[in-house]
């Protein structure tokens, strides 16, 4: 399984023949289905990532503590 910037950089690439408009109905399904599991791919590694990544907050007695990472909206 490819990583997540080798899925990005296929998915970009896909779009851009998508964009162009000048490939074949069949082809053009293909792509697309291709492109729709790069994009879950990604959404997956970004939500793996972002359920590891942690925030060490610094306690009042100078001991650190692990918070899960809350991004800001």
């Amino acid at each position: 399984m490819p990583g997540f910037e080798e899925s990005l950089k296929r998915l970009e690439k896909i779009v851009e023949q998508l964009e162009r408009g000048d490939l074949p109905l069949e082809e053009s399904i293909k792509l697309f289905e291709e492109g729709t599991h790069l994009s879950t791919e990604c959404k997956d590694y970004l939500d793996k990532a972002e359920g590891k990544v942690q925030i060490l907050m610094k306690q009042r007695d100078g001991s650190t503590k692990a918070e899960p990472f809350s991004p800001a909206k």
